[in-house]
């Protein structure tokens, strides 16, 4: 009798350790498989547009390939909204690949480049009317020139530091550099490229000195540094991104036409897209052509 309750309770204990084990090996089967269908379908990038403005005016006369009407540029706010876009910071993009922060389930960056006073006139109040975020990047030789004189003619002025304190404090504006003086191809120099008989050395001190007379400028008037280089005309020469990294700019802008693909790699921001914005296509047509549906 003894005998047999004793082989009983082994042969107990052996089915129990054979069930256990049994019920281990499917539930981390289970959680193993769970886990490699989450890595195959998570989609691992976002698509990012960025819109590239110029002017608005309201004069039809003085529309073309890089001024709309302010009317249209309404219209483009409102489309985004329908379409359920979220606009975004260049902040907001730097934040989300750096730091690991959230963005919205379709974002999108407006940019207006140059700093054209109409840009303070009409695009920020229409910020404000559908609390959209827009990105500025003006020109330092032309703010100042702005900030001393009494012109606010929208066909040419450009904005000034108190325009620029207004809009960034609202919460509706970023600012970024887009040089101090290197929008203009003189001296043999288109934009900030580098010269083609220009040393690496004599480049680097050009286009520093340039980019951080900006820099400094914007901390001494509203307080901030810049983190995105817009470049002029959208020329680029491949010394500056390293010249860039180590003045401590995240990300640049370019001119060229494409989707971002925002992967969570911080190179990926230098060399970021841009479709222009064009007069003469109505707005359902125009960002549905670039693939904003």
């Amino acid at each position: 009798m003894y005998v047999t309750l004793k082989w009983n309770n082994k042969i107990t204990i052996s089915i129990c350790a054979m069930v256990f084990l049994a019920i281990f090996l499917t539930i981390n089967s289970f959680f193993v498989k769970s886990n490699e269908v989450s890595i195959d379908t998570e989609v691992d990038y976002i698509n990012l547009p960025i819109i590239m403005y110029h002017g608005l005016l309201k004069d039809k006369k003085r529309l073309g390939p890089y001024v709309i009407s302010v009317d249209t540029f309404e219209k483009d706010l409102k489309y985004l909204k329908e379409k359920g876009y979220k606009t975004i910071f260049m902040k907001d993009l730097i934040d989300y690949v750096y730091e690991g922060e959230c963005l919205p389930e379709k974002p999108i960056i407006i940019t207006f480049d140059d700093g054209y006073y109409n840009n303070y006139l009409y695009a920020y109040s229409l910020a404000k009317k559908y609390e959209s975020k827009i990105v500025i990047s003006p020109i330092g030789l032309y703010i100042d020139k702005y900030s001393e004189i009494d012109d606010k003619n929208p066909l040419y002025a450009h904005i000034t530091w108190d325009n620029i304190t207004e809009m960034v404090e609202s919460g509706y504006v970023e600012v970024q550099n887009h040089s101090y003086n290197m929008h203009n191809n003189k001296a043999g120099r288109n934009g900030s490229k580098k010269k083609s008989k220009e040393s690496i050395k004599e480049y680097k001190k050009f286009f520093s000195n340039d980019v951080m007379k900006m820099q400094n400028l914007m901390k001494e008037h509203i307080g901030i540094s810049p983190t995105t280089f817009t470049y002029p005309f959208g020329a680029i020469s491949k010394e500056s991104v390293d010249i860039l990294k180590e003045l401590g700019f995240k990300a640049t802008l370019t001119s060229e036409q494409k989707m971002n693909k925002i992967y969570k790699n911080t190179d990926d921001l230098y060399g970021l897209y841009r479709f222009v914005r064009p007069n003469g296509i109505s707005t359902k047509e125009y960002f549905e052509k670039i693939g904003c549906k």
